[in-house]
């Protein structure tokens, strides 16, 4: 049964008991719509990454490396919110699915793949204990240490033998690195970004570089804004540099100026870009609780951060679909979601390796992680006193 949510009322004031049940439903919504046995192998759980699901999605035939660790990322966030049994074994389930799916071993040859998965992997270690993961960080760490390259200018490619460098692999590449006390590299990555790829215009970060050529992509996304907002402030916790405070303030209005509408972010469609707003939500939520300083700058970039997510998951929650009492969220949170009509218009990988966005972007895996995201970080910012 599908039911349009009504509006909040005016007195409707969320808590983080209330954001906490929402994450709760957003989490049992992709638990029940996505998630399955890998291969029919017992002890394994990946996500299918559509719904309806084709065929070819049911037998995991479709690999979305980085999907599937932004799963096992929002994975660790319910473990982190409310501990049980069953979502610490859902997150060695994930953790060990992931690798089995992949093949060849934890890594592949997408710079911006290993970044996402050692994000996860690290927090899964770090707030769960998952030991399982240091072999595959260990991996995923020189991978992504040793692709730097200096004769160019600093910066890592897009992908393996790529002339791209892109926000994208750089930004994820350095959160990783520094939370796994490679602090050096990421501040020379955080600064090499800064130079590189701020546009001077808008403050806005641009998507890549072709080097040794220096032509410019110029596009912007908002994921682009949110793991260069999140690299900043962890470096300012790391190394005491007041650069990473004031970068952190002019993006933060950039993004406030350029991608929000009504102080809710903008969507980026399905397929890829249905991860897009989720990423940059968490990690405006990193800014919110862990920004250092008690200056009045810095007391007023974490509220403006805070109140952007909050912002975006009432519109998100206002504008679900109740399907069997779970939510499916939209791909832009100001609009109705859609109820996607079945399994035509499947959104496919192009020669340049990306994945489109379905005929509905509903129907993407991308797009409900994304809600799950919002409201695992409204949860976050809640209960930090927000």
């Amino acid at each position: 049964m599908t039911t349009r949510s009504p509006l909040p009322g005016p007195d409707t004031t969320p808590t983080p008991a209330l954001w906490s049940e929402r994450a709760d439903m957003a989490e049992s919504a992709v638990i029940s719509r996505h998630l399955r046995a890998l291969w029919a192998c017992p002890g394994t759980e990946l996500a299918v990454v559509g719904w309806p699901a084709t065929r070819r999605e049911r037998l995991f035939a479709s690999w979305h490396y980085w999907w599937q660790a932004h799963l096992i990322d929002c994975a660790v966030d319910a473990v982190n919110r409310t501990p049980t049994p069953a979502r610490r074994g859902r997150v060695a389930e994930l953790v060990r699915s992931h690798r089995m799916r992949n093949l060849t071993g934890w890594t592949n040859k997408y710079y911006d793949d290993m970044a996402w998965l050692a994000i996860a992997l690290e927090r899964a270690d770090r707030i769960q204990g998952l030991t399982s993961t240091r072999r595959a960080l260990t991996a995923l760490e020189k991978k992504l240490y040793d692709a730097w390259r200096p004769e160019v200018g600093g910066g890592i490619p897009w992908r393996m033998r790529s002339d791209y460098y892109n926000a994208p692999a750089n930004g994820p590449a350095a959160i990783a690195l520094c939370r796994l006390g490679r602090h050096a590299r990421a501040q020379q990555m955080a600064d090499w970004i800064d130079a590189t790829l701020r546009d001077r215009e808008t403050g806005l970060i641009l998507d890549g570089i072709h080097l040794p050529s220096g032509e410019i992509e110029r596009p912007t996304f908002t994921y682009c804004q949110g793991v260069v907002l999140g690299l900043e402030a962890e470096l300012a916790v790391h190394t005491d540099e007041p650069r990473h405070l004031e970068r952190v303030h002019r993006l933060l209005g950039a993004v406030e100026e350029h991608m929000t509408t009504g102080g809710v972010i903008a969507g980026g469609g399905g397929g890829d870009g249905g991860l897009f707003n989720g990423i940059l939500a968490r990690y405006l939520a990193v800014v919110a609780i862990a920004l250092p300083g008690d200056g009045p700058v810095q007391r007023q970039d974490r509220r403006t951060a805070a109140d952007i997510v909050q912002a975006s998951a009432a519109a998100a929650w206002a504008n679900r679909l109740d399907i069997e009492s779970e939510p499916l969220f939209g791909a832009d949170w100001t609009k109705r979601a859609v109820l996607p009509g079945g399994t035509s218009g499947a959104g496919y990988f192009t020669s340049g390796g990306s994945v489109t966005s379905s005929a509905v972007p509903e129907r993407d895996l991308s797009v409900q992680l994304s809600g799950w995201m919002l409201m695992e970080a409204a949860y976050q910012v809640s209960a930090a006193g927000f």
